[in-house]
């Protein structure tokens, strides 16, 4: 049994743990404001891009004078997962999840006798990826420089992926991130970026009825759209992981305080009753001195 003194200690160690993980929580719950409010606010403008994309991709017949964003190789046999983590821990499943979700796609990929790489954003995905795949990460990128990452390395990215493309080292890319719903609920989610697959079921722009004509023509409004999209659908996909990971933070980080506070309670017990069998001892101690007298 634990001494009086360790269970004391052991009450203070867990106590100043309590107190980070709480001031922790606060943090992630002042910051998930405003992530929040950014994820909410860039979705109007990719959903209004998307259906002009609609539009525009069901004017045109996909041919070999179209862009190569929106024709493709014409080969479906190396894929490129774009994995975006985060570059800190302490958020839970938040992670690992994204994760999980691309070595899954990953390994269909392969049964399919597709050849995998991955493009890895963020520090907290490099080491599972690079265990399962030690030669398939092709590139990464460094978001440790940056407080939050924004449009500007949204654009980066695009742009490092679309050299990719160009030199013809894959033929199809996936974008792999955590899409906010809530505090409490974070989807891992997949998306094709690369060729830019058209939108489902995407209504047509309002026009009032109106007869459009497209000056220039379609292809070339499409292949000036189609990397402003691209950054788009990428820089969106950022502001979803950062509020994401600020949820999934503010959750771990209080169910932390809880168990915390539980162990406080169940350690303060057990040193109460460790105290009061050592009071009881000594007096039994003396109450049987007395008698031998």
């Amino acid at each position: 049994m634990a001494s009086l003194k360790e269970l004391k200690g052991r009450i203070n160690s867990v106590k100043s743990t309590q107190k980070i993980t709480k001031a922790k929580q606060m943090v992630a719950a002042a910051k998930l404001r405003k992530a929040q409010a950014a994820a909410e606010a860039a979705r109007p403008y990719a959903s209004r891009l998307a259906e002009v994309m609609g539009s525009l991709g069901s004017r045109i017949v996909v041919s070999d004078s179209s862009p190569k964003l929106l024709a493709g190789t014409g080969k479906d046999q190396t894929h490129l997962l774009v994995v975006a983590n985060s570059d800190k821990g302490l958020a839970g499943a938040f992670n690992s999840n994204i994760v999980r979700a691309a070595l899954a796609r990953a390994a269909e990929l392969q049964k399919e006798g597709k050849t995998v790489l991955f493009y890895l954003v963020g520090r907290k995905g490099r080491a599972p990826i690079r265990r399962a795949y030690p030669n398939g990460v092709s590139a990464s990128f460094d978001t440790t420089t940056v407080r939050e990452a924004g449009y500007a390395e949204a654009e980066k990215i695009a742009d490092e992926l679309v050299a990719m493309y160009e030199a013809g080292k894959f033929d199809v890319a996936h974008l792999f991130y955590s899409r906010f719903r809530s505090a409490l609920v974070q989807d891992p989610t997949e998306q094709q970026i690369i060729p830019v697959p058209p939108p489902k079921n995407a209504p047509e722009v309002a026009t009032g009825g109106a007869v459009v004509e497209y000056e220039p023509d379609e292809e070339e409004i499409l292949a000036a759209l189609l990397p402003r999209y691209l950054r788009t659908q990428i820089f969106g996909a950022l502001l979803e992981n950062m509020a994401s990971e600020q949820g999934a933070s503010m959750t771990a980080m209080d169910n932390a305080t809880r168990n915390a506070g539980e162990l406080i309670s169940k350690l303060t017990i057990q040193y109460n009753r460790s105290r009061q069998a050592a009071i009881t001892t000594e007096l039994i101690e003396i109450i049987a001195g007395a008698e031998a007298l």
